[in-house]
């Protein structure tokens, strides 16, 4: 009789340890299933804006030319040791004058990273009437860079389900000025690219901001009203991201976000990491501002500048969360 009690204890025991390990199990299959859903529902991707990549030997102004490839490294390398970073976008102005040779010279530096890279043209990067046009400058990249496929210098694709990515081109190309438009075959294009984006978390990348950083009418978009008009007819949760001015500066109105980003080249010799959280009634950006670690270079930047601090900005441009309600 004692030896079939301990029998049945002992079945009993490995019974019971049998059903833990399977609950032990299923809890992990379940948790990294919700950690696989809750990876799927977010992105990350980084913002490069006015590397002004140059050869230059010394430097004559605000911009550290000489150092541009430095600082441009020390950017890819950091995004390099980021983990989860989906997409790099440059948002103009990857050179700092309009050669081929220069951007032959550029190319290399982006090519290093391990992450698909995107560009917009900035005014820099395009030369009226020579060397580098819209169209041969569209050439090289596809040449050169295997995730850039497009046929416009506008365009427009979704890095994960429930993300669009719109780039706009706002360089005027028919007369030297640091002003932007986009133009109306453009402006109908962006309005039917967000109407088949509602329910998307949509970003869009130009080089010049639609909301200032600070005034400047020599360099903002001459149609920025009518460019808005359209964007803001759109409830879902939108984020702008440019550079231009070489301000740190965050906007939030509404639905949508406006993110200006410094220059690499010029103090604060910085750019930005964003991750976004999608929640069931909400989209969480999550924005940082990532500097150079040639704190040398950033240095002798900030007394090259006048009033740097409305370059850097405020706490909340550097580092901050946003929540854009879903509705």
């Amino acid at each position: 009789m004692k030896r079939k009690n301990r029998k049945r204890k002992k079945e009993s025991f490995f019974k019971k340890l049998t059903n833990s390990l399977f609950v032990v199990f299923l809890a992990a299959v379940i948790f990294c299933g919700l950690q696989v859903m809750a990876s799927a529902d977010n992105l990350s991707f980084v913002q490069i804006s006015d590397a002004h990549f140059s050869t230059a030997k010394t430097n004559t102004s605000y911009r550290l030319l000489a150092e541009s490839g430095e600082v441009l490294e020390d950017a890819i390398n950091q995004v390099n040791e980021t983990p989860n970073v989906d997409f790099v976008m440059f948002t103009g102005d990857m050179i700092n004058t309009a050669y081929e040779k220069q951007l032959m010279q550029f190319l290399p530096y982006a090519n290093k990273l391990k992450c698909p890279w995107y560009a917009v043209f900035g005014n820099h990067d395009i030369s009226i009437g020579g060397y580098l046009s819209k169209q041969l400058y569209l050439d090289i990249l596809k040449s050169h860079n295997k995730n850039f496929i497009f046929s416009k210098q506008y365009y427009s694709f979704s890095p994960k389900k429930g993300y669009k990515v719109i780039a706009l081109d706002c360089i005027i190309d028919d007369r030297i000025t640091a002003n932007g438009q986009i133009n109306e075959e453009q402006l109908r294009w962006l309005d039917k690219e967000l109407s088949k984006s509602k329910k998307d978390t949509v970003l869009i990348f130009l080089h010049m901001p639609l909301v200032e950083p600070l005034n400047s009418p020599n360099h903002r978009i001459l149609n920025t009203d009518e460019t808005l008009t359209i964007i803001e007819k759109y409830k879902n949760p939108i984020a702008i991201f440019s550079g231009h001015y070489h301000a740190t500066k965050i906007t939030q109105k509404d639905n949508v976000l406006h993110v200006s980003t410094p220059s690499l080249v010029s103090y604060p010799n910085a750019f930005r990491l964003v991750r976004i959280h999608k929640q069931k009634n909400k989209v969480i950006f999550d924005i940082y501002l990532k500097e150079t670690r040639y704190k040398d270079v950033q240095k002798r930047a900030k007394m090259m500048i006048f009033g740097a601090n409305k370059y850097y900005g405020a706490d909340e441009d550097r580092n901050s969360t946003f929540i854009i309600e879903k509705k």
